[in-house]
């Protein structure tokens, strides 16, 4: 059921599928217009548009429907209801889960089918990658919606998704911001899930422990307060 709610939200499959999608096409069709410290486009693109889609089904889509369903009460319907609470979170996470790998999935047809994008890198290390991302921004999205009111949940979530866009080096070259902001893009979240997706994808070889312990560590303290502070009525 909550994966079909998901996928029945036009709007929530415009920012899971389209944008990263649109990024994707127009940036590595129009070439030379971003930085990519060297690289193809597209080779550039496909781990840091990987990164963009779990950000936007695991923090944007599901912040947004579950800050939603706690405005309308249903959320303490469920919750009154014999399913344990603990359940239907873990529905949402499967849900997620099942929209991400359709995702993920269909990046990489159109990278190698449409782009000429060239698989490489080790399949486990970029599963692995996506799945504590999924979990670290599932996780950061609840404790959002769990806190804020509906309206402030799709403000803040889409004034974090542009910011995280922007700064943690998914669809440019994060070498080409000042150091600083470089180095803040590089402690988050997105931009580790951006640096251990890339390292799985491009050099199977390269430790990939350093981000996985960044993004993980986010997501642990992410969980560790919504378990604390989401609340199911409005």
């Amino acid at each position: 059921m909550e994966l079909r709610l998901l996928l029945r939200s036009g709007e929530s499959l415009l920012v899971t599928v389209g944008i990263p999608l649109g990024l994707l096409v127009f940036f590595s069709i129009v070439e030379d217009v971003l930085p990519t410290g060297g690289s193809d486009a597209v080779d550039f693109l496909v781990p840091g548009v990987l990164a963009i889609s779990v950000m936007s089904t695991g923090l944007v889509s599901l912040a947004i429907a579950t800050a939603f369903e706690r405005k309308y009460g249903v959320l303490k319907l469920l919750g009154g209801s014999p399913l344990p609470r603990g359940g239907l979170l873990a529905a949402k996470a499967l849900a997620v889960l099942a929209v991400l790998a359709a995702q993920a999935t269909l990046v990489l047809v159109v990278a190698a089918a449409g782009l000429g994008w060239e698989p490489g890198g080790g399949v486990l290390a970029v599963m692995v990658a996506l799945v504590a991302g999924t979990a670290t921004f599932s996780a950061i999205g609840l404790l959002v919606a769990g806190t804020l009111r509906a309206e402030g949940t799709l403000a803040v979530v889409n004034a974090l998704f542009l910011v995280l866009l922007l700064i943690s080096g998914l669809a440019f070259d994060a070498d080409a911001l000042p150091g600083p902001l470089a180095a803040l893009g590089r402690a988050l979240p997105s931009g580790a899930l951006g640096e251990a997706l890339r390292a799985a994808l491009d050099d199977p070889g390269r430790l990939v422990v350093r981000p996985l312990a960044v993004l993980l560590a986010w997501g642990a303290v992410a969980a560790a307060v919504a378990s604390r502070t989401f609340r199911w009525e409005p």
